[in-house]
């Protein structure tokens, strides 16, 4: 009896001492929860000022020095038991504080921990920690929210500070860090420059806007008459399905027109009465009279298009007012895209809705849905649960049994926009509602790399079945050879465990079972799936680059490594091994290509025509003669500058399809402008905005050259002596990396979203035929007309600004607002926008009041002044510039 009591008392002893401990834990996470984090970029030219970032094997010898200082508001934290997570896009070389030591998990994901040396954080005082980055930090998405803190048994929690999309507030403003290198030739984007670009555009008066439909029809004659619609619209939609007739009725009403009136809108079908350019699916011929409009398609879509058009002309505010008309109009390019990324970020069913709602309303046609990636896995799978129970989730489970690990800020919980997934029901409402618009949707699955989210889900399955004692089971879909050793790390900075292996039966199994369920929800959706995307981008390892070399030869500007530990994907996997020696592929280099090549097999075996892949993914297979399907469409994504001008040829002449997709111009994650404040990544380009987008000839890439220049504002040449056999299509894309919220997926597409449409309906009457062997040089060959560039420019930009703006708003939108040029001239302000129309509001105490821009009375100022542009619904403003006075 006392033997038992005795045991009690020990267990009740423990008990309370294991508590206290995790209490202990607790209260440091409380604690350092509550500091103020401050982050701070202190040099991008870390190199040229006595830091050797090629020893410290930064890519390229590229490294930045930045400070993190965390300030202790209470009491004095001594505790060596904590973890501080944080999210960098950039890796941490070195850390300047003897007192700590940061270490790279996977990704993004880094940790913070104290060393030996820690001597606690003071009360009420700054520790101050100088860190040196790789590459540069030049705008403010580079830095990541919610970082946060663990200890022990401890729950996590975000730091305070950290936890906020607004990164003003815990970010200090770049200044002058805005250069890559210290010769860069790119214009800051301050309120003055913006002026001095935005007036070289003419700004057109209302009637030479008239009559003009976005995207720009083939011909257009435009009549002195208008049609007042008042009274409303008498619709015969006949021609088109039901499902499309509600698309068209919802747009009618959005803009504000009764659909129960009098004024007759006939459709019909007719093929034979289109030939020559006109015989094209999508074509269409409007007529806009006094008594009726008639809209005759070549088909469905055409019907479609020939009313969004009709749709185009009116007003989303004032009076609904037309212009009598006749156009004759048929799409430039058969494939006309935008991609959007939700697997890095997820964004919502209503979000993606209101996308395809824009597309249907510029004529797009294609929505490139990139489903997957390592950070997360978006669209549910019968059968196989973990994809979206794991793989469709964030969180601080370091075993990533029940989630994967936090990415790009998604902090430690699952209540973040890292974690999320479409059902089978919400794909199959996509679907329908894309079908409805005229737009067919392109699920992308992305292998053998960016697979991490299957990759760990199928793990989790793997140990949950081999638990339960189905060992058959468990290797079914088992996407890993656990031979392979292989050091590798992928772009983004995932180990083995980003690629899929494939030279496992199993990935095979895997892939044929999800194409037959997302075909599955194809068919219950009524759309076939004819397109397949199999991803196929950037299976290599990082370190094995150009940018870094081996510490026993080291070359100078790059980054000085030991490459002998490196190996390149699957190299040490027996089963690809077995493959290599059996002759099946000639090296390791070529699995991704020869799993294209397999991977096309089995979508044509389930009768689907055409697979696509990011055009590296398909590098070393010798033609599109070697895959399976009909076609084989690729995202072709080299930057011109950097020689896809000549590039994107060699895949056009071997019979592959090239759907234009480059990053330095239709890239929409990457800055609207030069200025820190925006976001984005910006490898490819510093900036895309509507002028430039506006401005680019996807059929005659060399021609680029005259009209814009590179990622460091350098003019470039460019030519080619390959035939051009011409693009299949052009695509924007939306990687959404540092886009975490759906205001800000809106932020980044809109609207440049209607000057990628342009491009891809409306070829210009500037743009050059492809010439082989012509060169064409920045600043040196005139062969583009930019007089008429302008004047096409000075239109389009008006009719976003002073029209479609406002229907963005109708549909409730959240787009960007361009931050206004101005100017003090003689006292007075002046003061402009790049989308002429859009209203302008200043400030002269700081922001407390705000009064409306006149540019006809140019008011007179002194002191600090601001600007702002404001939505046409009164509702939203840009981001807010000062004007040097």
């Amino acid at each position: 009896m006392k033997a038992f009591n005795l045991s009690v008392v020990a267990s009740a002893l423990m008990g309370l001492l294991g508590s206290g401990v995790a209490l202990a834990g607790q209260e440091t996470v409380d604690s350092i929860s509550t500091f103020t984090l401050n982050y701070t970029i202190n040099d991008n030219h870390a190199a040229q000022n006595g830091v050797d970032c090629a020893a410290l094997g930064a890519d390229w010898a590229s490294c930045n020095k930045a400070t993190l200082t965390l300030t202790n508001n209470g009491d004095a934290v001594t505790d060596r038991e904590w973890t501080i997570w944080f999210h960098s896009i950039r890796r941490i070389l070195r850390v300047d504080n003897p007192q700590f030591r940061v270490t790279h998990v996977m990704g993004d994901l880094h940790k913070l921990e104290p060393t030996d040396a820690f001597t606690g954080f003071p009360a009420g005082q700054q520790t101050v920690i100088p860190i040196v980055n790789e590459y540069w930090q030049l705008f403010i998405t580079d830095v990541l929210p919610r970082w946060y803190v663990t200890a022990d048994d401890a729950t996590p929690k975000t730091i305070a500070s950290t936890d906020t999309e607004d990164l003003t507030q815990f970010v200090t403003p770049l200044g002058e860090q805005w250069k890559r290198t210290p010769d860069d030739k790119n214009v800051l984007m301050t309120a003055e420059a913006r002026f001095d670009k935005n007036s070289e555009v003419k700004v057109l008066n209302a009637p030479a806007l008239r009559g003009q439909i976005v995207p720009t029809p083939l011909t257009l004659h435009v009549q002195g008459q208008d049609i007042d619609l008042a009274q409303g619209v008498k619709l015969d939609l006949a021609a088109l399905s039901p499902e499309s007739q509600q698309a068209i009725l919802q747009r009618f009403t959005q803009l504000g027109v009764n659909t129960e009136g009098r004024w007759p809108v006939r459709t019909a079908i007719a093929a034979d009465a289109f030939s020559g350019e006109m015989a094209k699916p999508g074509a269409y011929r409007l007529t806009i009279g006094k008594h009726e409009a008639v809209v005759t398609g070549i088909d469905r879509a055409g019907v479609f298009y020939g009313l969004q058009s009709l749709l185009s002309l009116i007003p989303a505010n004032g009076a609904p007012t037309i212009a009598a008309l006749e156009a004759s109009d048929a799409p430039r390019f058969d494939y006309r895209a935008i991609h959007l990324d939700v697997g890095r970020n997820f964004h919502t069913k209503a979000a993606v809705l209101r996308l395809l709602d824009q597309m249907g309303a510029y004529k797009l046609n294609k929505f490139h849905f990139h489903l997957s990636d390592d950070e997360g896995w978006r669209i549910e799978i019968p059968g196989l649960p973990e994809l979206t129970e794991v793989g469709g989730r964030r969180c601080h489970d370091l075993s990533e049994k029940t989630c994967l690990l936090p990415q790009l800020g998604s902090g430690p919980d699952t209540s973040n926009n890292g974690s999320g997934f479409f059902t089978r029901g919400d794909y199959i409402d996509i679907v329908k509602y894309a079908a409805a618009r005229q737009i067919e949707v392109i699920p992308e699955i992305d292998m053998p790399a960016h697979a991490r989210a299957a990759v760990m889900s199928m793990e989790a399955r793997y140990d949950r079945l081999m638990k339960a004692g189905d060992e058959k089971g468990a290797g079914e879909f088992r996407l890993l050879d656990p031979t392979d050793t292989s050091n590798t790390t992928g772009v983004q900075y995932y180990n083995r465990t980003g690629y899929l292996n494939p030279c496992l039966q199993a990935s095979g199994r895997f892939v044929d079972k999800v194409i037959g369920e997302i075909q599955q929800m194809h068919r219950e959706a009524g759309q076939p799936l004819t397109t397949w995307h199999f991803g196929g981008d950037e299976a290599k390892n990082i370190y094995l680059g150009t940018g870094y070399t081996d510490k026993t030869r080291p070359e100078a500007g790059k980054g000085v490594i030991d490459q002998s530990i490196q190996d390149k994907p699957w190299a040490k996997s027996a089963a690809c091994q077995k493959m290599v020696k059996a002759g099946a592929v000639a090296d390791v280099d070529h699995l991704s290509s020869y799993f294209g090549v397999e991977v096309s097999k089995l979508v044509n075996a389930h009768g689907i025509e055409a697979m696509q892949a990011w055009q590296d993914g398909l590098k070393d297979a010798k033609d599109a003669s070697v895959f399976g399907t009909r076609h084989v469409n690729v995202n072709f994504w080299d930057t011109l500058y950097w020689g896809g001008f000549d590039t994107a040829n060699d895949w056009a002449n071997k019979g592959f399809r090239v759907v234009i997709s480059n990053p330095d111009y239709v890239y929409l994650d990457f800055p609207n402008e030069v200025n820190p404040q925006e976001s984005g990544y910006y490898w490819g380009t510093r900036f895309s905005d509507e002028r430039k987008i506006f401005s680019f000839a996807p059929d005659n890439l060399p021609q680029n050259a005259e009209t814009s220049v590179d990622r460091d504002g350098n003019a470039f040449s460019a030519t080619s002596d390959k035939p051009w056999p011409g693009a299949y299509g052009l695509s924007a894309q939306l990687w959404s990396e540092v886009v975490r919220t759906d205001k800000q997926m809106e932020y980044m597409i809109y609207p440049r979203l209607i000057a990628v449409a342009e491009r891809a309906w409306h070829r210009a009457a500037w743009e050059q035929d492809y010439t082989v062997g012509r060169e064409y040089k920045g600043g040196e060959t005139h062969f583009v007309d930019v007089k008429a560039l302008a004047q096409d420019w000075a239109r389009f930009a008006g009719v976003i600004g002073s029209r479609e703006l406002a229907k963005l708003d109708k549909a409730g939108v959240q787009y960007r607002l361009p931050v206004p040029g101005a100017r003090i001239v003689g006292g007075k302000l002046a003061a402009n926008t790049s989308l002429p129309g859009l209203a302008v509001e200043y400030s002269t105490d700081g922001g407390k009041n705000w009064q409306r821009y006149d540019d006809k009375q140019r008011p007179a100022v002194s002191g600090a002044v601001q600007v702002r542009s404001v939505s046409p619904d009164g509702k939203r403003v840009s981001r807010v510039d000062h004007v040097k006075g």
